[in-house]
């Protein structure tokens, strides 16, 4: 019993740390050296994470149907969050434009494409395409019209992870070839994403102050916990295979996505208030992630 629990023990530790270190790298570079990642995150979500979706999703062992239910939960946890969480709004006295995003909105990119990979191997890699993709079509479309009503849900279909997306299902759909050059070409630049959001994600937290401690610790403690409901309840429903509901409880385990910081900052909703919930949930995630892979492993 000893060694099995030694033995899971090493399997979180091993899963963790080279999250936790490459975000550290970008964290300390950051505080010696002036970084502006703007220009390095657009060619990531323009160039290498579209090379990451299109790489997963036209490989031959996708199969689209296999991950329906997967992808209906991840809808049914963002969505869910929102509406669990709405009546705390008025109990901790802050807007729900300012509250409810980081607490839907996940991350599924950053931290949860790498996790998975980490914990089960590039098996599950393509689950966690899947509810990446999930989330951040609802964030675009929903978290957007959160924040301004007259936003146009179809902007969405300009944006290069969605166009991504949509090559790579009509390649497996129609189950054709990508010359092997070529795989391996698209394949080598998706392999740059995952790296370079984590270290991103260092350099972004040397930009938030703590000011606004209380409403980021709430938020760091509600937004896992209401992930992690959900998800537990859905199973009895959506009767999803063992390994699925693994990646489905991982990912309502998730932190709020940093990307809620950017949005906050464009629409002006506060976005000091948001920084907070943002790097307090990801410092948080320390507890969550290894509690939650415990569970799971």
């Amino acid at each position: 019993m000893e060694s099995t629990t030694l033995a899971l023990m090493e399997r979180i530790f091993l899963t963790v740390f080279p999250l936790v270190a490459i975000v550290s790298v970008g964290y300390f570079y950051a505080k010696k050296r002036h970084t502006d990642m703007s220009t390095a995150n657009a060619i990531n979500i323009d160039v290498f994470v579209p090379a990451l979706i299109f790489s997963v999703l036209s490989a031959k062992s996708f199969d689209l149907p296999k991950y329906e239910m997967l992808a209906i939960g991840a809808a049914i946890i963002v969505l869910g969050s929102g509406l669990l969480l709405f009546p705390v709004c008025k109990l901790l006295k802050i807007s729900p434009k300012t509250f409810l995003p980081p607490m839907m909105f996940s991350n599924s990119g950053n931290l949860g494409l790498p996790l998975a990979v980490l914990a089960f191997g590039e098996a599950a890699l393509p689950a966690a395409v899947v509810l990446f993709l999930v989330e951040n079509l609802l964030h675009f479309t929903v978290g957007l019209y959160i924040l301004d009503h007259k936003t146009n849900p179809l902007n969405v279909l300009k944006m290069p992870m969605i166009l991504a997306t949509i090559a790579g299902l009509v390649w497996s759909g129609f189950h054709l070839s990508v010359p092997p050059a070529v795989a391996t070409f698209i394949e080598m630049l998706g392999q740059i994403s995952i790296p370079l959001m984590l270290f991103a994600l260092g350099v972004r937290m040397t930009s938030v102050d703590f000011s606004n401690w209380k409403i980021g610790l709430w938020g760091a403690i509600l937004c896992p916990l209401s992930g992690l409901a959900i998800a537990l309840a859905l199973q009895p429903l959506l009767n999803l295979e063992p390994l699925h509901f693994t990646y489905l409880v991982l990912f309502g385990a998730l932190p709020p996505a940093v990307l809620n910081y950017m949005v906050s900052e464009r629409y002006q909703q506060e976005p000091h208030q948001v920084a907070s919930i943002v790097l307090l949930g990801n410092m948080g995630s320390l507890i969550f992630i290894p509690a939650t892979l415990f569970f799971v492993l």
